[in-house]
């Protein structure tokens, strides 16, 4: 029987941050259906060969994967189509670089090195809560995670997490007076602050005004990610 569609994409169809080459050979493996949507995350196997150059070929990459020495979020991850996305840290054994995958220059992911005693930090955007069973209330986060947690927290904020443990540190709240960082679209890995919020209609979504540099911007409140008051809470440069 078959499970999960597809094991391989067509190199052309690819995202572009994913940083392949286009014409040396037809496919490429893809993304299984899990934490990170297919369209903003990258295969681990991906990951390794042509977005850190760690490994030079799909073979290599095998290898380093189904032995265990590649960790997201704390949790070794042995499949070669594992999603890699927004916030996520990797470590690789034998390296001892530690990396986050953020948007910076316009590019959906990028990967920076971050100090070792962040890798168990990392920032997650609430995207639903909903109260379950014996009134207790469930929080889904942006990389597919869930927790069931009393904290006092809206749809759009960020929570600081620890991982593995899936423990909330911290909140920030998507409010004015806020750093902001843009997510998605040309302006992707840009700081700002949040200078207004704008509740949505039937028509518009919410949407935030923020400041960046020298301009102004009116964007949808989904692309933007609170960071911190002041300064981003964790690296993201």
């Amino acid at each position: 029987m078959k499970i999960a569609g597809s094991k391989k994409l067509k190199r052309q169809m690819a995202p572009l941050f994913w940083g392949i080459t286009r014409k040396s050979k037809r496919f490429v493996v893809t993304v299984n259906p899990g934490a990170h949507k297919k369209n903003s995350s990258i295969p681990s196997a991906v990951f390794l060969r042509d977005m850190l150059k760690t490994v030079k070929t799909l073979r290599e990459a095998k290898f380093a994967i189904y032995n265990g020495k590649v960790t997201v979020d704390g949790v070794k991850r042995k499949s070669l189509h594992h999603g890699i996305g927004l916030m996520d840290v990797i470590e690789l054994d034998g390296i001892k670089e530690v990396y986050r995958l953020v948007p910076k220059n316009g590019t959906l992911l990028q990967p920076i090195t971050i100090n070792d005693d962040e890798k168990t930090k990392k920032l997650v955007q609430v995207k639903s809560k909903t109260t379950i069973k014996n009134g207790k209330t469930q929080i889904g986060f942006h990389d597919g995670r869930s927790l069931i947690d009393e904290t006092n927290i809206s749809v759009g904020d960020t929570c600081v997490l620890q991982v593995p443990e899936q423990k909330i540190i911290d909140v920030i709240k998507l409010e004015k007076g806020v750093q902001g960082l843009i997510t998605r679209g040309v302006n992707a890995g840009k700081i700002g602050m949040l200078d207004d919020i704008k509740e949505g209609t039937f028509i518009l979504p919410k949407r935030v005004v923020i400041t960046l540099e020298d301009r102004q911007i009116e964007i949808p409140a989904n692309l933007i990610l609170p960071i911190g008051k002041d300064k981003p809470v964790i690296q993201i440069r």
